[in-house]
């Protein structure tokens, strides 16, 4: 009788079997159970909170902890191996969130600055562009003959014309300018910008003077020498030999020249809402229009251009009025500069587009060269040129005759850039 099971032959029973099932007494021996890493434990299924509800707000489901048989009782959640927070109750409330950050105003107010800067930047060279292209450069002094040496400093040349250009007859009725053909020269003045102060020479257009040979720059004539007053040399050959005739008479070279017309200074002032001024007693002349009352008062653009164009009330006659001019000139580039005007886009955009449009400058003149020369116009030390007769009877009737020992002093004082003291009162 076989001790085996049925089925079973003597050759399986060769093979000897132990544990469970087996016939042997021998006992099992331990069996090595395979580890299980903690990365790769099973996880419980993901509660889902019930639908409708935030899954932010969701209470995390419960954690179970798993022990490899070689754990040191920490608990493990995930693959990260990180001990996880007590869980907490799925039903309670929200966790609470944490205190916003603080604004980082050093951050805010670097950009804010950056900003700015980058839009005054932009503002700014868009600016200096825009009016560079505006400026009327015509004038080329290079064309003039037997020209002085530069000296120290800076010469201007202004001049005031009475040039109708723009204006229709009712504007040039309204501004009592005449209608008298061609040009000529109202106003004359020699400014020296230096180190050593900066002075405002004015040349009375009835100085005698002589005007040297030239050739018309635009005519291409030649102007024989004569002795004539200084506004026909504007009238002979424009800019170019009143520039000439200038720089042969007083032996000084001009660095620039700067023109303005009626139109022009009358546009100025009113784009800069009019310029006060102050009288010591009435002015009243029929052929500019003045009529000003004692006082202080607005001007405006035809009342400013009657007042620099009067001559017949001054006792003085042409001297008195280009002292009017000079102190007009001043107090209009004072006005022009204070805060009010270039802190306010609203009135420096207008008075620059003005001012810009009224100018006929020379081929060199740059932005800041006229900057500098409407700057220096503010403080200068104000004169006009030493003059020995200013009754001269000549072919042309009654002009200002100079006192040429005391002009070349002067002269020579702005050529080297030292201190002026000829025609300063003590």
């Amino acid at each position: 009788m076989s001790d085996w099971p049925d089925g079973w032959t003597d050759e399986q029973g060769k093979r000897k079997r132990y544990g469970r099932g087996s016939a042997d007494a021998r006992p099992e021996g331990a069996r090595v159970m395979p580890q299980v890493p903690p990365g790769r434990a099973q996880r419980p299924p993901r509660q889902r909170t019930p639908y409708g509800e935030n899954d932010r707000y969701a209470a995390p489901p419960p954690q179970q902890s798993y022990d490899s048989g070689y754990s040191d009782g920490q608990i493990y959640r995930g693959s990260g191996g990180h001990q996880a927070p007590p869980p907490s109750d799925p039903g309670g409330p929200p966790p609470a969130r944490g205190p916003r950050p603080r604004p980082r105003w050093g951050r805010i107010i670097g950009f804010a600055t950056l900003g700015l800067v980058l839009v005054l930047l932009v503002t700014g060279v868009s600016t200096y562009f825009w009016a560079d292209g505006k400026l009327r450069r015509e004038v080329d002094l290079s064309a003039l003959e037997n020209r002085p040496e530069a000296g120290e400093g800076t010469n201007y040349l202004i001049v005031g014309s009475d040039s109708r250009e723009g204006l229709s007859s009712e504007e040039q009725q309204e501004l009592h300018t005449g209608n008298a053909a061609g040009k000529r020269t109202d106003t004359m003045m020699l400014l020296h910008v230096g180190s050593n102060g900066n002075t405002m020479v004015s040349l009375p257009r009835d100085s005698w003077v002589t005007i040297p040979e030239f050739t018309g720059s635009e005519s291409g004539n030649r102007i024989p020498e004569q002795q004539r007053k200084l506004n026909a040399a504007y009238s002979i050959e424009g800019p170019w030999l009143l520039a000439r005739t200038i720089e042969h008479n007083l032996d000084i070279r001009i660095d620039h020249y700067v023109e303005i017309g009626f139109g022009g200074f009358a546009s100025v002032v009113d784009a800069l809402g009019g310029v006060e001024m102050c009288f010591d007693e009435p002015i009243q002349d029929e052929n500019s229009g003045a009529d000003f009352a004692a006082g202080c008062q607005q001007l405006d653009g035809r009342e400013a251009l009657a007042f620099n164009r009067q001559r017949y009330q001054e006792a003085e006659g042409d001297l008195g009025r280009t002292q009017n001019q000079q102190e007009f000139l001043s107090t209009l580039a004072n006005q022009a500069a204070s805060p009010s005007t270039i802190l306010n886009p609203f009135r420096l955009y207008p008075v620059l587009g003005a001012s810009l449009d009224a100018l006929i400058v020379d081929e060199d003149m740059s932005l800041w060269d006229l900057r500098s020369m409407f700057w220096a116009m503010r403080g200068a030390e104000r004169m006009n040129i030493p003059v020995a007769d200013p009754g001269y009877a000549t072919s042309e009737g009654s002009a200002v005759l100079w006192d040429m020992e005391q002009a070349t002093l002067l002269m020579d004082q702005l050529r080297n850039d030292e201190t002026v003291t000829v025609g300063v009162e003590e």
